[in-house]
């Protein structure tokens, strides 16, 4: 017999022990970075039992009648361990949206784990969701690049890099966040009309309790920083969070340089490195010149999906 409970804090230590010991988990579902923005979602976490023994979680929110798997984070959906089975994730799913339903919701929208992330493999959720009929709400574009299989990178891009290091710049990793987000806010703010999704305050908290998972690297001539990466670093996946440069930067390669560093130097023995998403908001076209630079260093396409359930009988 299957039990579903919403979390509450006095859970955060299961919670986070199960994350730990997940197959598809990663620091984005320890409860330290889940609850930093708990003001502005409506948390509707859950737990999942088999008897005491926790089977599986779901990071969660509801925003009126709809709940989302979550939006304050870039993936999401079950978060399971090497027990779970393709029958028993059937009915932890069913026994899921039985509860959401008597709970009120209207409806489920479910974002995977992309398999990057699997320490193991880890789609059962994705084969029951299909089994009941979910839709595919939305499929986001990746470029990533597999270190066990590598692509040959465009001449161009170490072109790039070699401009760069012939005009001084170099590569270095800081901890001030603060340095880095001017260039990043004014560049989102005029490439795309967006700000980061993350204040700097919000990213030194996050990068406090989780000093070795939030990198910032950044690249520039002397004492000036020209642009820069954050990195969320996981088992698997180096993922590029954000990406910005100033216009002397752009023009100079600082980027390529800094790319080349991180994929040649700095990550070169982990499996992935994820340049993220390119999607125009909303998962609809992409950004044909954004993933034209991705893919020139040699990665190439991964699919996120997500789904709509429904919850009305």
């Amino acid at each position: 017999m299957l039990r579903v409970e919403r979390y509450t804090p006095s859970l955060q230590v299961p919670w986070d022990q199960f994350v730990e010991g997940s197959k598809n988990g990663t620091f984005l579902f320890k409860r330290a970075y889940m609850d930093y923005h708990a003001d502005r979602f409506d948390d509707l976490s859950l737990i999942c039992r088999a008897s005491a023994q926790i089977v599986a979680l779901l990071p969660a929110n509801i925003d009126g009648t709809t709940v989302h798997s979550h939006q304050g984070l870039s993936y999401g959906g079950f978060v399971t361990n090497a027990a779970m089975t393709t029958p028993l994730m059937s009915d932890v799913v069913m026994a899921t949206l039985n509860w959401l339903r008597n709970f009120g919701a209207k409806r489920l929208i479910y974002k995977t784990v992309p398999h990057i992330y699997h320490k193991q493999s880890a789609e059962e959720d994705r084969f029951a969701l299909f089994r009941l009929g979910a839709k595919l709400h939305r499929r986001d574009l990746l470029s990533v690049i597999d270190n066990e299989a590598a692509v040959r990178t465009q001449k161009r891009r170490r072109r790039g890099a070699r401009t760069a290091t012939k005009a001084g710049f170099q590569v270095s990793e800081l901890d001030n966040i603060d340095v880095f987000w001017p260039i990043l806010e004014q560049r989102l703010l005029h490439a795309h009309r967006t700000r980061p999704t993350h204040t700097a305050e919000e990213i030194l908290i996050l990068k406090k309790h989780f000093p070795t998972a939030i990198r910032l690297f950044v690249c520039g001539n002397g004492n000036a920083i020209m642009g820069g990466v954050v990195i969320f670093e996981t088992e698997r996946v180096a993922h590029v969070q954000y990406i910005a440069a100033n216009d002397e930067g752009l023009a100079a390669g600082a980027l390529d340089l800094l790319f080349f560093h991180l994929i040649e130097e700095v990550y070169r023995n982990k499996r992935y490195f994820d340049f993220g998403h390119s999607n125009i908001p909303d998962g609809g076209d992409l950004n044909f010149g954004l993933i034209e630079q991705k893919e020139g260093f040699g990665a190439r396409a991964s699919v996120h999906d997500h789904y709509d359930v429904s919850l009305v009988s």
